[in-house]
């Protein structure tokens, strides 16, 4: 029975990384230094919320090295970690609130923000707007995207854990 519940989580952690890979895609916008709104969390989000964020941090690195593979800017080793497991691993943080859906996305969220605003200081300093301070740049480029992306993704979400409570 143990090996057809692992078989499960499995199976389950590589078509959420699939789902998040084809969702990411599908982009709204993309901005000009990375970064675009989609529903890429949306699968990695619902998983976490489902199965714990342990599941859905797993689930979250499995899509960053998928999104690596599939779509990748790569300006430093650290980087690379930072941007792609790092960043999706944290998205998994939304299962530590999974009563509370929408808060789970925003702490998914933030998770990501804090990564991305981090590896944007560091890494893509240059980039900065005319007398702003690298920090200050890379949260507000990162939020430019993010926000709207986490309330997309808020909404799918609570209407698919409605749908599945009625069901």
């Amino acid at each position: 029975m143990l090996t057809r519940k692992r078989t499960t989580l499995i199976v389950e952690i590589a078509m959420s990384a699939a789902l998040a890979t084809v969702l990411g895609l599908i982009r709204i916008f993309r901005m000009p230094q990375g970064g675009s709104v989609s529903l890429e969390m949306l699968p990695i989000l619902y998983l976490s919320l489902r199965r714990g964020s342990a599941t859905g941090m797993v689930g979250g690195a499995v899509y960053g090295f998928v999104q690596l593979v599939t779509d990748p800017y790569v300006a430093h080793p650290i980087q690379f970690i930072l941007d792609y497991p790092a960043a999706y691993t944290l998205v998994g943080l939304a299962g530590l609130l999974p009563s509370r859906p929408g808060l789970g996305v925003a702490l998914g969220t933030l998770g990501r923000l804090a990564i991305h605003t981090c590896s944007g200081a560091i890494f893509f300093a240059a980039y900065a707007w005319e007398g702003w301070h690298t920090w200050s740049y890379s949260l507000v480029y990162n939020l430019s995207y993010l926000v709207p992306e986490a309330v997309i993704c808020a909404i799918a979400v609570s209407l698919i854990l409605h749908s599945r409570q009625k069901a």
